[in-house]
């Protein structure tokens, strides 16, 4: 099992290019499967959860053939369904919470699916309440397997054909709302998705689906509504640059007081998050289609209109990606102020502080959902330590805070990391970083 061996304090200096959106490649790589034509999708990341899904999808039967870094051509013609039946399929499916996208797809055209419960981050409880629930409302019969922890969804109609319908979720979902989008793009008669997520990855995935010839009106609402066809074509589609990726950089550049340019971020689909690491102090600046950070040796935390402590949440979209509150407790660790975290999303996103109190930051975890960083306002820094990675996010939070630590920092469990982060160390090296893969 692999580690990083960093030594902090380095400031930083130069040009990055953000990768391609890690929950965006995960959906339009399953929509692959809506069809037998050829799918070229560009700018898709070099990363573990990726790499998992399409080997998912070459063991069902998908050609993949790869015409440069991150840009493959996909087709679907001869899929092998009962490999869904293997062992190999439910150990792959139950690595990432990503594979739960192949079930819409391979519903809407095969008429079955089985899929194991997905895995993932271990970030709380993630319902698939959302995902199953609207299936069934589709048409679909759903059994569960518990011996073998997996779900088999099938079609009972003679026509093997999902039927339109309207869909209230319970909760907007992103990938609830993808794999229903999916199945009902090729179900008999129209479907209204409400309180249907609207993030950037959804909006891309009906362009997409739009585009190879889908009959989908709302996109960037919280309505949805789809008239099915009967059968999808080929396109070309580019992944936008990883939301989640920029704001860590943004980070990364203010704890460390670096000079960073980040390129071609798609600023339209940023939403709030330049404007809430502005209200932690940091400067940024918008240089045509780059966010440019200048190095800072000091950046202080907003107070609310009333003299009240900042408060930071997320929400859906458009409010603030929850994938991002790591990195903003690391980053307000440093800051001159204080700031109130509350992760209202997930359950137990927030445990990984601890590791953060032990590197010497002021950090009162209030409960499960909440947190107080009393900013340190690099007057009395991090220290290097021995960290563990217990997810994608809480794993580049860390990073980011061996980085800017004084000594040297070990973090283990780093294919967490991988998962979501194409590159990385070999990325920060060219910017300065001392830090090694051992």
């Amino acid at each position: 099992m692999e580690s990083f061996k960093i030594k902090g304090g380095n400031i930083l200096k130069g040009e990055i290019t953000p990768q391609g959106a890690k929950n965006e490649a995960l959906q339009v790589l399953c929509a692959v499967l809506l069809t037998h034509e050829k799918l070229r999708i560009k700018n898709i990341p070099e990363i573990g959860d990726v790499k998992c899904l399409m080997k998912i999808l070459e063991n069902l039967g998908v050609i993949i053939e790869k015409n440069g870094i991150g840009d493959y051509s996909l087709q679907a013609k001869n899929i092998n369904i009962e490999y869904l039946n293997t062992d190999q399929f439910l150990e792959y499916g139950k690595s990432i919470r990503g594979s739960i996208m192949v079930a819409g797809p391979l519903l809407a055209r095969f008429g079955k699916v089985k899929i194991p419960i997905p895995g993932g981050d271990r970030i709380g409880r993630r319902r698939l309440d959302a995902h199953l629930i609207g299936l069934k409302l589709l048409g679909a019969i759903i059994h569960y397997h518990n011996e073998h922890k997996y779900f088999h969804l099938y079609l009972n109609n003679k026509k093997k054909r999902l039927t339109g319908n309207y869909i209230l979720m319970e909760e907007a979902s992103i990938t609830g709302t993808a794999n229903i989008i999916m199945a009902a793009t090729l179900a008999n008669g129209k479907t209204i998705i409400y309180n249907a997520a609207c993030e950037p990855y959804i909006q891309q995935l009906c362009k997409l689906l739009n585009k190879m010839g889908a009959k989908i009106r709302g996109i960037g609402s919280n309505l949805i509504k789809i008239i099915g066809v009967s059968d999808l074509g080929g396109c070309i589609h580019v992944i936008l640059p990883d939301m989640v990726e920029i704001g860590s950089w943004i980070g990364l550049s203010a704890i460390t007081c670096s000079e960073i340019r980040i390129k071609n971020v798609n600023w339209k689909n940023l939403g709030v998050i330049p404007k809430i690491f502005q209200k932690m102090g940091i400067k940024l600046e918008k240089k045509n289609d780059d966010i440019y950070i200048p190095s800072q040796k000091s950046y202080k935390i907003s107070k609310l209109l009333n003299n009240a402590i900042l408060t930071i949440s997320d929400a859906p979209w458009p409010g603030l990606t929850p994938d991002l509150l790591s990195v903003l407790i690391v980053v307000a660790t440093q800051a001159e102020g204080s700031v109130l975290i509350h992760q209202k999303m997930f359950e137990s996103r927030l445990f990984f502080v601890d590791k953060l109190i032990e590197m010497g930051a002021q950090i009162i975890l209030c409960d499960p959902h909440r947190a107080t960083v009393i900013g340190l306002n690099h007057q009395s820094y991090l220290k290097g330590s021995i960290l563990n990675s217990p997810d994608i996010r809480a794993g580049i939070s860390l990073l980011i805070a061996a980085l800017s630590a004084k000594g040297t920092s070990i973090i283990k469990n780093i294919e967490q990391i991988d998962r979501g982060y194409e590159n990385i160390d070999h990325r920060l090296r060219i910017l300065g970083a001392d830090i090694v893969r051992i």
